[in-house]
C-alpha cells in the first residue's frame, strides 16, 4: 500500500495520492469525521452554543458546536473575542470562556484559516441576584407539618425552601419575587429548626427559623365543677397533652399545678374569684384548651 499524503486547507484536509479527494470508504485513512468518509465543510459551520445564555459579566464556559472548527483562530461574541480553552480533535467543538457584554442577544461566530462561519445566537442577561428574606409568617406550627406560611424578601424566583433540610411543598412565588408561599413539611420533633431559601443565585437563612410545636392540649372536663369564691378547692382536669400546662379560672391563675407523666391528668387548687361561672383554660407551649362547662363559684 502506498503512503498517503494529507494536506490541510483551513479546517478541511485534502488528500493527494491514490484515491483522490477526502478519505472515504475506498481510501486509506480514517475518513471524516470517522470511518465511512464524508466531506467536511471548506469553511466552518456552527450548529449551536451550549448554554445559549449567560451573565453579562461573562466568565462562564460555553461549548461551541459545529463542523470544520479544528483550525479556529478566533471565536467572537458580538464582536468581542472569547478565550479559547480547548478544541475537539475532529473539529466538532470548541470550549471557550464567554467575554463580558451588555445585556441582549449577540451573534457568535468562529474564524478559521478558511474564513468565517455562520452566526448562532447567544443571549446575555443581567446576573441573577441572591435571595434575601426578612420574615416568615407564622413562625411556629405543629410538628406534623401542614402549616401554610409566607416568606417576604427579594429575588425569590425559582426558590426551594428547606426546613431543617426537608423541602417545603406547594411553593409559589409572586411575579416580583418578593413573596413566597408554601406549606411546611413534617418535623422530626418539636423545637426550632433552620429555614433556608435556595435559588440558582444563592442561599439565605431565614431569621429566627421556624419552631415546630408538639400537639396542642385538650381538656375533657373538670372535677368538681363548682366551689367557694374564697378558692382553695382541689380540682382535676382530664385531657391530653397537658404536660407543662398552666390553668386560669376567669383569667386568674390556679396554684399548685402538677401533671401526671402521661399528660392526661392535671391537678391544682382554685384561686379566689367572684360569684358565677368562669371560663377555665389550660395553656401549654403548644396551645390553649378551654374546659367544657367552666367552673362555677358559689
Amino acid at each position: 500500500m502506498s503512503q498517503q499524503m494529507l494536506a490541510y486547507d483551513g479546517g478541511r484536509p485534502t488528500q493527494t495520492g491514490p484515491g483522490g479527494g477526502w478519505p472515504g470508504p475506498g481510501d486509506p485513512g480514517p475518513g471524516w469525521p470517522g470511518p465511512g468518509g464524508g466531506t467536511p465543510p471548506s469553511t466552518p459551520l456552527l450548529l449551536s452554543v451550549t448554554p445559549a445564555s449567560g451573565p453579562t459579566t461573562g466568565g462562564n464556559v460555553v461549548l461551541v458546536v459545529g463542523l470544520g472548527l479544528s483550525n479556529a483562530t478566533g471565536v467572537s461574541f458580538g464582536g468581542t473575542p472569547a478565550t479559547i480553552l480547548a478544541r475537539d480533535a475532529f473539529g466538532l467543538a470548541i470550549a471557550v470562556t464567554a467575554p463580558p457584554h451588555a445585556a441582549g442577544t449577540v451573534s457568535v461566530t468562529v474564524t478559521t484559516l478558511s474564513g468565517a462561519s455562520n452566526a448562532v445566537n447567544y443571549t446575555y442577561g443581567a446576573p441573577a441576584l441572591p435571595p434575601t428574606v426578612a420574615t416568615i409568617v407564622p413562625a411556629t406550627g405543629p410538628v406534623a407539618g401542614g402549616t401554610a406560611f409566607t416568606l417576604t424578601g427579594t429575588n425569590l424566583a425559582n426558590a426551594v425552601v428547606l426546613f431543617n433540610g426537608v423541602p417545603a411543598v406547594g411553593v409559589t412565588v409572586n411575579p416580583a419575587g418578593t413573596s413566597l408561599t408554601g406549606t411546611t413539611p413534617p418535623g422530626l420533633a418539636p423545637g426550632n429548626v433552620t429555614v433556608q431559601v435556595v435559588t440558582p443565585a444563592g442561599t439565605v437563612t431565614v431569621p429566627g427559623g421556624f419552631t415546630y410545636t408538639g400537639p396542642p392540649p385538650t381538656a375533657a372536663g373538670i372535677t368538681p365543677v363548682s366551689g367557694p369564691v374564697a378558692g382553695g378547692t382541689p380540682f382535676v382536669i382530664t385531657g391530653t397533652n397537658l404536660t407543662g400546662g398552666t390553668v386560669t379560672f376567669g383569667g386568674v391563675p390556679a396554684t399548685g399545678i402538677t401533671v401526671d407523666p402521661t399528660g392526661t391528668l392535671l391537678v391544682g387548687t382554685t384561686p379566689a374569684n367572684t360569684v358565677g361561672n368562669k371560663t377555665v383554660q389550660v395553656t401549654t407551649a403548644n396551645g390553649t384548651a378551654t374546659v367544657p362547662g367552666g367552673f362555677t363559684y358559689v
